[in-house]
This record gives C-alpha cells, structure tokens and sequence, in this order.
C-alpha cells in the first residue's frame, strides 16, 4: 500500500495534530460524562447543525494551520484515487464490513451504541423537516469531509513516514476515541481504522468521504423510516 505522501518526518507537524485530536478527545469525553443524556430531538434542532457547522469550521482552520506552507492538496490527500471503480469497490465492501462489524459487536456485546451518542432520532417530525435537512446535510456532507480530513487527510500524513499500519491503526483509534463514547468506541475505531485502510489503499480521502457519508446517511434515513 504505497502512498504519495512524504516520506519525511515533521513532527512538529505530528505533535500539532496529536495536541489537536487529543484536545478534540478530551472535550468530547468531558462533554459526554458531564452533559447526561442528550436531548432526545437533536436531530430538529438548528443550534444544532449551526453549532456543528462552527465547530467544524474552527477544525478546518486549525488543519490549514498545521499544514501552513505545503501544498495542501497533497497532504489532506484531495487527489483522485488511482482508479475510481477500485475505490468504489473498495468502499462498497468496507460499508458490508463495518455493519458486519457493528451488527456482530451488538450481538456479543448486548450494547446499543447509536443510543450512546444521541444524534440519531427515534422517527420523522415532518413539522421540523427543514431542521432535520439542515442535520442531515451536515451530518453527511460537512461532517465526513472534515473529520476526514483530520484523520485520513492531516493525521495519516504526518504518520505515514512512520509505517502505513501506524498511520491506519493510530489515526483509527484516535478517530473513534474522539467521539468521546465508551459503548461505542469499538466500532468507531473498526470504522476508523477501515477508513484509514481505504485511504492507504486508494491513495485518496474522496473514498473514504463517501463511505464516511453513506454510513451517516443511512444511519438517519433508517432512523426516520424505521419509526416514522
């Protein structure tokens, strides 16, 4: 699995982004354990998808900075993969696998962890539908293509010249810890490290967007259509 990235060291660059995911981590868990429950109806809320909208924004300029004088286009992977119908395939088969993942570890584990974060709704409130649309855009389109860039874009960069497992397996792990979920986390850190494997073998974080991005959307349309 043989990227384009650089082959050097930066870690003034690795510490930046460790700082940055760890910090991400660390709200996320503090957030969580200190909240309690989140409200039932996040999902029809426009603080909701304004306030992920803004934090998301913030990311993306701490990425800018931590990649200051490279060609970012080369080190947030913005590139085509090197076939398109290998990456869709590609894709395809890790969104089999990761909800062979999940369906697996719920039956082993008896654990629900879509409940654990919240931001799944039980069912459609089409009194609020330009809410949820406002969500679901959000959650499909601008969530993956951030956090995709945080970890298969700027994370598996600065980790590569140190082995492509390394990059795959620590920017897997740290993507699942930083949702801040306990329950959950095993299978965000499947997805993660999935993730990072189809960035490595496409040479490209456009395959993994659009995993990224199925897997959110048909959690929410599942969501709504399931119990509406």
């Amino acid at each position: 699995m043989e990227t384009r990235v650089a082959t050097q060291p930066a870690p003034w660059r690795l510490i930046a982004w460790l700082v940055f995911v760890l910090a991400l981590t660390a709200i996320a868990y503090a957030g969580n354990l200190a909240g309690g429950d989140p409200p039932d109806d996040i999902a029809y809320r426009w603080t909701s998808s304004i306030g992920a909208v803004i934090q998301y924004a913030v990311m993306f300029g701490i990425l800018l900075l931590i990649g200051h004088g490279l060609d970012l286009r080369e080190f947030f992977a913005l590139r085509a993969p090197r076939s398109w119908p290998r990456a869709v395939g590609y894709a395809l088969l890790g969104f089999v696998a990761i909800n062979v993942v999940s369906w697996a570890y719920i039956q082993v584990s008896g654990a629900d962890p879509s409940d654990e974060q919240g931001l799944i709704p039980d069912g459609w409130d089409s009194d609020r539908a330009p809410q949820f649309i406002a969500f679901f855009i959000t959650v499909v389109v601008v969530a993956p293509f951030v956090e995709e860039l945080v970890y298969r874009g700027v994370g598996y960069s600065v980790l590569a010249p140190y082995g492509t497992w390394v990059a795959i397996v620590a920017t897997g792990v740290l993507f699942g810890a930083s949702h801040g979920l306990l329950e959950a986390l095993p299978i965000l850190a499947a997805f993660g490290i999935l993730l990072a494997w189809l960035r490595a073998r496409t040479d490209s974080v456009y395959p993994g967007m659009l995993l990224h991005a199925v897997f959110n959307g048909v959690a929410l349309i599942v969501a709504v259509t399931g119990n509406a």
